[in-house]
């Protein structure tokens, strides 16, 4: 058997897993208590060339502040042998940082049936959130939508921080009307261990910045965790992200803003 058809046979036996699949599994394994800010966070890791990291991090840095990620903490990683199954060589570092699926495992854990539906790109006009111009549903493909958003050029991350309007990575949640009041307490309590990313929540039975939901539920929509990434890549620097790839347990992490 010639090379490529092994890997092609190895293709060929690889089970499909959606991206939902794997967004539920994540949720189930964070930990993270947000009233004493201790336990496992699902983080995005991203690797870049060692001599990028401070214009990187000044990025990130800009976006974080900005409020336009999931929080502000970060750790970066030189050893790559520290960071499951990510690969990088001894030019290169990994940035870790919070994913926003902390989020729903944290409503979930608060007794919210909450269900992840799609990744999307918002646009931005003067600071406000006006509409989904592009979407891509969690239970439909099998590679992360923001990942497949990002690789298009999609976004403007740079624009809205100097300017107010632009275009960035957001995701979608639903849950049921009647956990609103419930779901608002755990927001409160994100926010205050600062995972403060949520750019709308939205009346029963509305439309969420242009997109039907299902009746009977409300539609909450959280900044995409990777937009501090979008904006690297904005600026030209080569910068490899993973989402949702892993656990790490916020104390090893550092807040830069």
């Amino acid at each position: 058997m010639t090379p490529a058809n092994r890997a092609i046979n190895r293709s060929a036996n690889r089970p499909i897993i959606f991206a939902i699949s794997r967004i539920e599994n994540m949720m189930y394994q964070v930990t993270f208590d947000p009233a004493l800010q201790k336990g496992l966070i699902a983080a995005n890791v991203s690797v870049i060339d060692e001599a990028d990291l401070d214009d990187v991090l000044f990025i990130f840095r800009r976006v974080m502040g900005g409020g336009l990620a999931v929080g502000s903490y970060i750790k970066v990683i030189r050893d790559p042998s520290s960071i499951g199954q990510i690969v990088f060589n001894d030019r290169e570092c990994a940035i870790v940082t919070p994913c926003s699926i902390t989020i729903d495992s944290v409503l979930l854990k608060s007794g919210i049936p909450v269900r992840p539906v799609f990744g999307g790109i918002v646009q931005i006009e003067n600071g406000v959130p006006v509409r989904f111009t592009d979407i891509l549903t969690y239970e439909s493909t099998t590679i992360d939508p923001i990942d497949v958003l990002m690789s298009q050029d999609l976004t403007s991350v740079t624009d809205v921080i100097a300017t107010g309007s632009g275009k960035i990575l957001a995701n979608m949640r639903i849950v049921p009307m009647h956990a609103r009041e419930r779901v608002e307490d755990a927001l409160d309590t994100l926010k205050s261990a600062n995972f403060d990313s949520i750019l709308w929540v939205s009346e029963p039975n509305t439309d969420v910045l242009g997109v039907p939901i299902e009746r009977d539920h409300v539609g909450i929509v959280a900044i995409g965790g990777t937009n501090p990434m979008a904006a690297v890549q904005e600026q030209g620097i080569p910068i490899r992200t993973h989402a949702f790839s892993e656990l790490v347990d916020v104390g090893e992490m550092e807040t830069i803003i």
